[in-house]
């Protein structure tokens, strides 16, 4: 089971690295643009943080999927990724806009990105981890 899991980390954390790109550098670039007051400058940024965040994240959920979830099938991984999205997205969006002033667009694109990349990964453990 382990090796499972580490592949599925490794896919997610692959699949997640992609959607981020769109998410944050191309969909919400325009309004992280717009609120540059709120963000260090680009060349002051610190990235290894947020791709160690990423892999930890990543291994976690598959750990909780292939040692904690049975039946094993793409519908159980469905399930997890949404319950995930769901509370991973509103308390970032939602939780994120309640104490910052950023846009509402901006609130709304974390809570849906982060729930369609929970139900990917989801789907990713669903279909590599297996019984």
């Amino acid at each position: 089971m382990a090796k499972k899991v580490a592949i599925s980390s490794i896919a997610v954390f692959i699949v997640w690295s992609l959607m981020d790109y769109v998410i944050h550098g191309i969909i919400l670039n325009p309004t992280y643009l717009q609120t540059a007051s709120l963000w260090r400058p680009m060349e002051e940024m610190i990235m290894w943080p947020i791709y160690l965040a990423t892999a930890v994240t990543a291994v976690a959920f598959c750990a909780i999927y292939g040692w904690l979830v049975n039946p094993k099938s793409l519908t159980a991984g469905l399930a997890l990724g949404t319950l995930f999205g769901a509370a991973s997205g509103v308390s970032m969006g939602a939780g994120t806009w309640a104490m910052m002033p950023i846009p509402e667009f901006m609130a709304m694109v974390w809570t849906l990105g982060l729930l369609i990349e929970f139900i990917t990964a989801g789907l990713v453990v669903g279909a590599l981890i297996k019984d």
